[in-house]
C-alpha cells in the first residue's frame, strides 16, 4: 500500500487526518493544495493513500467496502496513528469514508465530508429523493451507472480504449477541452468522454452533443478549472492513478459505488442496543451484568455541500441529513463541486476552524517557539510503500 504524508510528524500531531481518494484518482489528491503553514498551525498530519490497484498499491483479490475499512485500519496502525483520527471524504471517495464509519467507528474521531456521493441505487431513498438526484444527471452518466451495476465486466472494453489505452495525448486533449469556455465539459466527467472516444469518428455529431450534455453551469467552478495549476494537478493525479495499466481496480471502484454496500447510512446513526426480549436474553443480562451499548458512529459528521454542484447534487446531502439527523450540514450558496475544496486557503482555514477550533500548533514537550527546522519538517511530503 503506497501512502503520502503532509504536515507535522507523527510524534507532534495534534490531529491526524486520513483521506481516501475516488475514481481515477490517487494518493496525490488529498486536500489540494493545502498549505504547510496551515497544517503546522493546527498540528495536523495528513495521510493519503492509493486504493488497491491504483497508483503504487498492490491489487486486492476480494475488494469490498469492509476490506476498504480494514485497509485503512492497517494503514493507521502501521504509520503510528495511535489515537483516533479524522477522515475526509470528497465526492466518490466518500464511499470509503462511510465504510470506515461503519466498520471501524471506534478508531475515528470525526468525519469531514465534501459533496459526498452515496449509492445512487440506495433502497432507503424515497422516490422523490431518488427522482431529484437522477434528474440532475445526463443520459450518459446514467448509462455508466447502469453498466457498472449490471454488466461491470463490459466496462473493460471502454476503459481499454480510453484512459488505459496509453494514448496520454488523448487525456491532454480532453483536459484542454474541459478548461475552455462555458460550453466546455466539466473535468470530472472527462473519463466518461474518454469512454466514448472509440465512437467519435462513427458519430460526427457526438462531440458537440457531449459538450452540450456535460456543460458546466457553475461559474465559480468554471473559473477555477481554467487555472493552469488546476490542470497540472488534475493531470498528475490521473496519470498516477493509471500507473499499473489495469482496468480491474477501476471496474471494482465503479461497481462498488452502485452495488449493495452491505450497510445503510442509517446504520451510522447512534442508538442504544439493549439485550433482546425473552427469558434467555434476560438470564444472560442478569448473570453477565451486560449493559446497553451504543451502536453507530457517535462522533461528529460535518458535510459541506455546494448548492450549485452539478456532479453530486445537493439532494444527495439532503438524503444524508434525513437518515443521519445528527450530521452537521454546511450549505454553500454559489459554490460548485470544486470551488470550496480546491485552491481555497480561506476555505481550508474555515474547515479546520470548524473541526478543530483555535489553532494550537503541534504537540510540543517544551515551550520553545517552532524553529526553522520544524517548519521544514512540517512541509515535507514523502511517499512510502507498505509491504
Amino acid at each position: 500500500m503506497a501512502y503520502h504524508e503532509l504536515g507535522v510528524s507523527a510524534d507532534k500531531a495534534r490531529f491526524s487526518i486520513i483521506a481516501p481518494h475516488g475514481f481515477l484518482s490517487s494518493r496525490l489528491a488529498g486536500i489540494p493544495p493545502i498549505s504547510a503553514s496551515l497544517l503546522e498551525a493546527y498540528g495536523v498530519r495528513l495521510v493519503t493513500y492509493d486504493l488497491p490497484g491504483f497508483g503504487e498499491s498492490d491489487p486486492h483479490p476480494n475488494r469490498s467496502l469492509n476490506s476498504s475499512a480494514l485497509d485503512m485500519l492497517y494503514l493507521v496502525d502501521t504509520v503510528a496513528v495511535n489515537d483516533k483520527f479524522w477522515i475526509v471524504g470528497y465526492s466518490s471517495g466518500a464511499m470509503h469514508a462511510w465504510a470506515a464509519l461503519k466498520y471501524i467507528p471506534n478508531r475515528i474521531a470525526g468525519a469531514a465530508m465534501f459533496a459526498p456521493m452515496v449509492n445512487p441505487y440506495e433502497s432507503s431513498m424515497t422516490k422523490e429523493e431518488m427522482s431529484i438526484t437522477w434528474e440532475k444527471w445526463t443520459r450518459r452518466r446514467k448509462l455508466m451507472y447502469y453498466l457498472a451495476r449490471r454488466f461491470p465486466k463490459f466496462l473493460n472494453y471502454f476503459y481499454r480504449r480510453s484512459f488505459l489505452s496509453g494514448k496520454h495525448g488523448e487525456i491532454d486533449k480532453w483536459l484542454s477541452l474541459s478548461l475552455g469556455n462555458k460550453s466546455a465539459p466539466c473535468p470530472v466527467t472527462f473519463p466518461v468522454l474518454l469512454l466514448l472516444e472509440p465512437w467519435r469518428g462513427t458519430f460526427p455529431e457526438l462531440r458537440g452533443w457531449l459538450i452540450k450534455e456535460f456543460k458546466h453551469s457553475d461559474e465559480t467552478d468554471e473559473a477555477l478549472i481554467k487555472e493552469p495549476m488546476f490542470e497540472e494537478i488534475w493531470h498528475r493525479n490521473v496519470e498516477e492513478s493509471i500507473r499499473q495499466g489495469s482496468s480491474k481496480p477501476f471496474i471494482e471502484e465503479a461497481s462498488l459505488q452502485v452495488s449493495k454496500w452491505g450497510f445503510s447510512l442509517s446504520d451510522l446513526q447512534p442508538q442504544k442496543k439493549c439485550p433482546g426480549k425473552g427469558i434467555l436474553p434476560w438470564f444472560r443480562f442478569m448473570y453477565s451484568q451486560a449493559e446497553c451499548e451504543m451502536t453507530g458512529f457517535v462522533g461528529p459528521i460535518h458535510i459541506w455541500q455546494g448548492m450549485d454542484d452539478q456532479v453530486v447534487p445537493p439532494s444527495m446531502t439532503d438524503y444524508v441529513a434525513r437518515v443521519l439527523p445528527n450530521a452537521i450540514v454546511h450549505k454553500l450558496p454559489e459554490e460548485g463541486h470544486f470551488s470550496y475544496f480546491f485552491f481555497c486557503d480561506k476555505c481550508h482555514k474555515e474547515i479546520f476552524s470548524t473541526l478543530f477550533g483555535s489553532p494550537q500548533g503541534p504537540i510540543r514537550t517544551d515551550q520553545q517557539k517552532p524553529s526553522k527546522d520544524d517548519a521544514e519538517e512540517a512541509s515535507a511530503s514523502p511517499d512510502y510503500t507498505l509491504r
